[in-house]
C-alpha cells in the first residue's frame, strides 16, 4: 500500500506518526505508529501505577472540573517521574516522558484513543465492538479503518465508565445509553451490549478546535461577501434570522459564523442540547445547555425550560441550537413578537419547505406569527462533490391575495449549480422596508452600507483574517469606530499587527 498522506500528532509531548495508506483499487486506511512497550516494561508500569494509586489521592472535583484535571495530570506526572527515577536511576529523560505519557493515558485518559482525540483532522471516532478495528471520519479522506483494535469488551466498558464519571453520570445494564461531553468539549455517546448487539459501542464527535469563520466560507465559496453583508446588516439592526437546511448541511456552523455580526454591547443567550457554538471573546455571551435526567429520572433541564428562563435574563439576542417542537417554537416566536432578536436553525431544504415545516406538525406555528422572521438562509450539501453552499436567501411575505391568511416565500439570492455562484434572484419586498423603518435609513443609504460591509469582508478574506477572535476584534472595532476600518478597506491596505 502506498502512503497517500503523512503527518504527526502530539499527545502530552509524545509525537506519533499518522499515515493514510491506500492505492488503486485498495480501500484507504488510517495507520497510527504507536509507542512500543515491551512486556517487561508493561509489568514495571503496572508496579508504578499501583504506587500512584496509593500515593496520589483524587477527589470528585478533580475528575469532573476541566481546570482541575490539568492540575491532577501535573500531580500524577510529577509523582510518576519520581517513582520511575527511584526504581531506574539511569533512565533517560526522553524515556521517562514516554512512560509517564503512557501512564497518563491509561489512568486518566482513554488509552490509545487519546492519540485519535488529538488528531485535528478527525471529526468522528467510532468503536463498534472489540471484534472490529476502530473507525474514524477524516476531514479529507472520509471514513477510514484504523490499525487500532481494543482487546476486549471490558476495556470498552471501562472507557464508557470513565466518560460517564467525568460528567457525574453512570452507564450500566439498567442505563445502557450515555450522551456526554468530554473535558475537551467533544461529544461522546455510548451504547452497551445487548442493546448494541455486536458489543459495547462508543462514538466520539470531535469539537472543532479552530472553528470556521466568515473568511473561510467566502474563500471556499459557501457564501458570497455580498450575501454576508446583507445578513450582517440584518443582524446588526436586530432582525430575526432562521437558518434552514438538511442534515449535515452546515446550519450550526453557519449560525456560529454570523454571530460576530452582533454588536459587542448586546447580551446574547444561547440555548443548545449540546454545546457547539464558539463565539469571539468580545461578545457579551451566556451559553446554556440542557441536562439529561439522572438514573432516578430527576434533575432534567429541557430546552423549553431554558428558553422560558432566558426571557427572564434580559437578553437582546436569543440563539436556539435547533427548533424541533411546538412548545419551543411557540416561546421562540413569542419572543420575536415581544422585541427580542432570535436566531435558530430548522430542518428544511428550501424557503418554501421552511414555511411548510413551521406551520405543520410537529412544530405547528400559527401562520401569522411567521412574519416575525425577517430573513431565511437555506444551506445545501452536495454529497457528490463534497461541498456545502448557501442554497437560498429570502424573506417571508404575506399571502398575495388580500383577505387570505398565509405566508409565501420571496427568494432574494439563490445558488446556481452550473456556475457554482450565488446570484441575485429578485428584489426585496419587505426586508429593506423594515430596515428603513427601524433605522431611518433611505434605500440609497442601505445600499451604501451594504457596499461598505462587502468591501470589509472582501478585505478580510484577501488578508486571510480568519481566526475567530481576530475576526471578532475587527467587528468590535467597527462598532466602536467604523471609520478606521472603512478607510483601511477603501485604500486596500494590508492587515498588520498594528491594524485592528
Amino acid at each position: 500500500m502506498e502512503t497517500i498522506e503523512e503527518y504527526q500528532v502530539i499527545v502530552d509531548e509524545t509525537a506519533v506518526a499518522v499515515k493514510i495508506l491506500g492505492g488503486k483499487g485498495i480501500t484507504k486506511t488510517y495507520n497510527l505508529t504507536l509507542p512500543k512497550v515491551a512486556l517487561a516494561t508493561k509489568a514495571f508500569l503496572q508496579h508504578i501505577k499501583q504506587g500512584l494509586i496509593r500515593e496520589v489521592s483524587v477527589s470528585t472535583t478533580e475528575i469532573i472540573d476541566p481546570k482541575e484535571i490539568v492540575k491532577l495530570k501535573k500531580k500524577f506526572s510529577e509523582r510518576a517521574t519520581l517513582l520511575i527515577k527511584a526504581k531506574m536511576p539511569s533512565i533517560t529523560s526522553e524515556t521517562i516522558t514516554l512512560l509517564v505519557n503512557v501512564l497518563m493515558q491509561e489512568m486518566l485518559g482513554l488509552g490509545d484513543i487519546e492519540y485519535l482525540m488529538s488528531d485535528e483532522n478527525l471529526e468522528e471516532i467510532v468503536i463498534t465492538s472489540s471484534g472490529e478495528p476502530i473507525r474514524v471520519y477524516h476531514k479529507k479522506h472520509g471514513w477510514l479503518e484504523t490499525n487500532i483494535q481494543l482487546t476486549n469488551e471490558e476495556q470498552i466498558l471501562n472507557y464508557a465508565n470513565i466518560i460517564a464519571r467525568r460528567v457525574g453520570r453512570q452507564v450500566t445494564t439498567l442505563n445502557p445509553l450515555l450522551d456526554a461531553h468530554l473535558i475537551t468539549g467533544d461529544r461522546a455517546n455510548a451504547v452497551l451490549f445487548p442493546i448494541s448487539t455486536k458489543g459495547h459501542t462508543i462514538t466520539v464527535r470531535k469539537f472543532a478546535r479552530d472553528p470556521w469563520t466568515i473568511t473561510d466560507l467566502i474563500r471556499n465559496k459557501t457564501c458570497s461577501s455580498r450575501v454576508f453583508a446583507l445578513i450582517w446588516i440584518a443582524v446588526q439592526y436586530e432582525m430575526n434570522v432562521l437558518i434552514s437546511g438538511g442534515t449535515a448541511s452546515g446550519k450550526t456552523s453557519f449560525l456560529n459564523v454570523i454571530m460576530p455580526f452582533i454588536p459587542p454591547n448586546h447580551r446574547i443567550v444561547s440555548i443548545e442540547d449540546t454545546r457547539e457554538l464558539q463565539l469571539p471573546k468580545f461578545l457579551y455571551w451566556c451559553p446554556l445547555t440542557i441536562r439529561q435526567p439522572n438514573p432516578e429520572g430527576k434533575g432534567e433541564v429541557t430546552m423549553l425550560d431554558l428558553l422560558i428562563n432566558s426571557l427572564r435574563m434580559r437578553p437582546d439576542r436569543i440563539v436556539l441550537g435547533e427548533m424541533r417542537k411546538k412548545d419551543q417554537a411557540e416561546v421562540l416566536f413569542e419572543a420575536m413578537h415581544t422585541g427580542h432578536s432570535v436566531y435558530a436553525t430548522v430542518h428544511a431544504d428550501s424557503i418554501a419547505e421552511t414555511i411548510q415545516r413551521l406551520v405543520n406538525p410537529p412544530i405547528e406555528v400559527p401562520q401569522n406569527l411567521l412574519l416575525g422572521v425577517n430573513l431565511n438562509v437555506v444551506m445545501f450539501r452536495d454529497r457528490r462533490r463534497g461541498i456545502r453552499r448557501v442554497f437560498q436567501v429570502g424573506e417571508f411575505l404575506p399571502a398575495a391575495h388580500e383577505g387570505t391568511s398565509g405566508v409565501r416565500p420571496n427568494i432574494l439570492y439563490r445558488w446556481k449549480p452550473a456556475t457554482d455562484e450565488i446570484v441575485e434572484h429578485s428584489s426585496s419586498l419587505r426586508l429593506y422596508e423594515e430596515l428603513s423603518r427601524h433605522t431611518g435609513m433611505t434605500l440609497t443609504a442601505i445600499e451604501k452600507d451594504l457596499a461598505e460591509k462587502t468591501a470589509i469582508l472582501d478585505w478580510m478574506t484577501k488578508n486571510n483574517i480568519r481566526h475567530v477572535d481576530k475576526v471578532g476584534e475587527i467587528f468590535r472595532q467597527y462598532y466602536i469606530d467604523p471609520e478606521p476600518i472603512i478607510e483601511l478597506t477603501s485604500q486596500g491596505k494590508p492587515a498588520t499587527e498594528e491594524a485592528p
